[in-house]
This record gives C-alpha cells, sequence and structure tokens, in this order.
C-alpha cells in the first residue's frame, strides 16, 4: 500500500508518499492550490503506485480549504480519508515530546497516521454532495442568530421610546407591530398619527385581528408614554425592523431550498412526529454517510452527547457530564428533536415521563430520551423504512 500524507492550507498543499514498508516515496513537496499544482500531484501518486486500490490519500478536516481538492481526489477514484484536527495533533504529540508543528512535520504525521490507523473510515462522494446541504444549514444557523440579536434590539429600542407598547400586544416581533413602528417609530409618532392611517395599518397587516379599538389603545397609551423623544433611536428601529424583514426572506428561501435537498435524499426522518425539515436538514448534514458509524453511541459521541468517563484506581466519577466536543450543530438539532418529538410521540413522551419519575432532572432525562431517538434515526436511515408510531 501506498499512502499520502497531504496538510492543507489556502494557496498551497504539503504532500508526502510512503509506502507500508515505511520506506520514503516522495519527500515533502509543495503544490499550488490550482488544477495545474492538483495534476502534478496526481501524476507523482502515479508514478510511484499505478494502481489506485493500492493507494490511501489522506488530510486534514480543514473545511472550505480542502473542498476543492476532495472533489479532485474522488474525481480521480483515489480512495481518501478525512482526519479530525483533534485526532492528528494528538498522534503528533504521542510521537515526540518536542513541540514541532510544521507543514512539512504534519504531512507526514497524516501519513504515518494513515498507515498506522486501520480503522478509519473513507470519504465517500455521499459525504462530498452532503457538504451543500451543511453549508446551507449552517448558513442558515447564521442567518437565525443575526437575525435574532435584531429582535432584541428592537426589543430596547421599544423599553426606549414606547415602553407601554409591549404590554398591549403578545409579542413585539409580529408583522402588525413591526409594520406600525416601521411608520411611527415612538410613541410620539403614534400619538400624532391619523386615527384612520392607524386603524388601516393595523388592519391590513394583522389580517383583520386589530381594528379601531386597538388603534384607539395604542393612541391612548402612547400620548400618555414615559417614552423618550430621540430621533436617531427612532432611525435606529426603522432599520433594524428593515433588516428583520430582509433576513426573513433570505431564510425562507434557504428553507426552501433545504426542502428540496432533503425531499431528493428520499429519506424516511420526515415520517418521525416532531421533527422538521430543518432539523433533519442538519441531522443529515452533520452525520453525513451513516454507513460510516457502526452503533447509534457512534453517532451520540460523534454530536457529544455521550457522557464523559473519568477512573483512576478508585475514584470513578459519580455524575458524568455530557462531553460537548462534538458537533454543536447536531447537538442542538438533536436537542431541539427530543423535546418535539416528545411533544407529538407517544412513546418517547413515555419514556420521557418514566425518566422523570425515576428523579432524573429535565435536562437529563431528556438526555435519555435522545439516545432513544438517536437509535430510532439510525435504524430508520439503515433500513429506509418508514416509522409507524405505536398506537
Amino acid at each position: 500500500m501506498v499512502f499520502v500524507g497531504i496538510d492543507v492550507a489556502k494557496d498551497k498543499h504539503d504532500c508526502f508518499i510512503i509506502n507500508s514498508d515505511a520506506e520514503v516515496l516522495c519527500d515533502v513537496f509543495s503544490i499550488a492550490n490550482s488544477l495545474v499544482g492538483f495534476n502534478d500531484l496526481f501524476s507523482k501518486i502515479l508514478s510511484v503506485a499505478p494502481d489506485v486500490n493500492k493507494i490511501k490519500v489522506g488530510l486534514e478536516a480543514t473545511g472550505h480549504y480542502s473542498y476543492n481538492l476532495l472533489g479532485f481526489l474522488l474525481n480521480k477514484g483515489l480512495p481518501t480519508y478525512v482526519m479530525n484536527p483533534l485526532h492528528t495533533n494528538l498522534y503528533r504529540k504521542s510521537l515526540s515530546l518536542r513541540k514541532t508543528k510544521t507543514d512539512k512535520v504534519d504531512a507526514r504525521v497524516i501519513a504515518s497516521m494513515l498507515m498506522s490507523c486501520a480503522d478509519l473510515k473513507p470519504y465517500t462522494s455521499t459525504l462530498y454532495h452532503k457538504e451543500e446541504l451543511k453549508s446551507l444549514t449552517r448558513y442558515r444557523f447564521d442567518k437565525v442568530s443575526e437575525r435574532s440579536k435584531l429582535k432584541s434590539s428592537v426589543s430596547r429600542l421599544v423599553t426606549i421610546l414606547f415602553p407601554e407598547l409591549e404590554k398591549l400586544v403578545p409579542s413585539l416581533h409580529m408583522k402588525s407591530v413591526y409594520a406600525l413602528l416601521s411608520e411611527f417609530p415612538s410613541a410620539a409618532h403614534i400619538a400624532d398619527a391619523h386615527l384612520t392611517r392607524l386603524t388601516n395599518l393595523l388592519y391590513e397587516n394583522s389580517k383583520g385581528h386589530y381594528g379601531r379599538d386597538k388603534a384607539i389603545q395604542f393612541r391612548e397609551a402612547a400620548r400618555h408614554s414615559i417614552g423618550s423623544v430621540m430621533s436617531a433611536k427612532s432611525l435606529e428601529l426603522k432599520h433594524t425592523i428593515k433588516l428583520i424583514g430582509e433576513l426573513t426572506k433570505e431564510i425562507d428561501e434557504i428553507d426552501a431550498e433545504i426542502k428540496k435537498i432533503v425531499d431528493e435524499s428520499q429519506t424516511t426522518l420526515m415520517t418521525v412526529p416532531g421533527l422538521s425539515y430543518t432539523t433533519v436538514s442538519v441531522i443529515l448534514a452533520e452525520v453525513g454517510d451513516f454507513s460510516n458509524f457502526a452503533t447509534p453511541d457512534k453517532v451520540l459521541a460523534f454530536a457529544g452527547m455521550s457522557p464523559s468517563t473519568y477512573q483512576s484506581g478508585k475514584l470513578a466519577n459519580c455524575h458524568a457530564r455530557m462531553e460537548k466536543r462534538g458537533s454543536k450543530y447536531l447537538r442542538t438539532a438533536l436537542y431541539n428533536a427530543t423535546k418535539y418529538v416528545c411533544k407529538w410521540d407517544k412513546t418517547f413522551a413515555d419514556y420521557l415521563a418514566k425518566k422523570r419519575t425515576e428523579g432524573k432532572h429535565y435536562n437529563v432525562a431528556l438526555s435519555h430520551v435522545a439516545k432513544k431517538l438517536v437509535r430510532l434515526i439510525f435504524a430508520l436511515e439503515k433500513s429506509r423504512l418508514p416509522y409507524i408510531p405505536a398506537l
């Protein structure tokens, strides 16, 4: 066997080729992050190992820097392995007590680790194509986080400009309230507003739920408001609401694309009550290829939801904590999914209640239910059969 270690960087990649007899076939050399560089690497690999079935190529998971190179290697039919940087870092430290880390050393370490670790799983085309879904779900996560911050800003500004408004509506973050504040961004503006215009504005944006009575209530509250008159804050409020609207449109567009990809995957996870397109998309994107995981517990560990273990002599951890070292996106999706599945599926609801009666804290009980849910997800993805709820 021939092992190729590649240390990925932005502009260049350092490569090292060794065989199973620890004979150096090509000492560390650099290739440009370009098609010419990729072809040069492929030519050198074939020059020392014409049979692609006897080649293993390894590189670290470096996000977008390695994406193009990964696509090239998979298209050429080379068995490729993507390694966790945490694993390669620990492996490098195990080889020497010296603090040595360079691109050349990393290329050698990756090749050596590839040669010594027989249980590594190859990077498949399924994983590569799931990167598109992963990119979308993480992009959505960032957009939703950004919108949440803007909503917090709206609450802060309303507290300054019209603090009484929050007690008059179920939520500040409603279409009718946003429409009101976009045109009348303070208590002073609402107090001076024409009642007919105020009524029509609320009626149109609340689908008829708010009418003249609500408009009068808003205007009377505004006339007795302690809200400050600050044109700068009013302008900030209008712009913030506008940004929220734009982000909401972008998120809706992302959701439509995510739904399309999930439908094309023909997953049966959507048959589980409580699982939405958003949650399923994150699970599929973060796990990638379920065939790379031997058991559901491996998926749980990948999400960082398995309990940590510490034992030394007679000392053992009695209260093991969740590791939280895996994918935070997958961990969040599974946590939220568990709560909703417990709400909509009787089997899971009963299991949660059982754990609660055993005296477990809600979050601890929920973590037990999450394990049960992961086992179900694993089974559905392996069998491709729909979920049939218990009667």
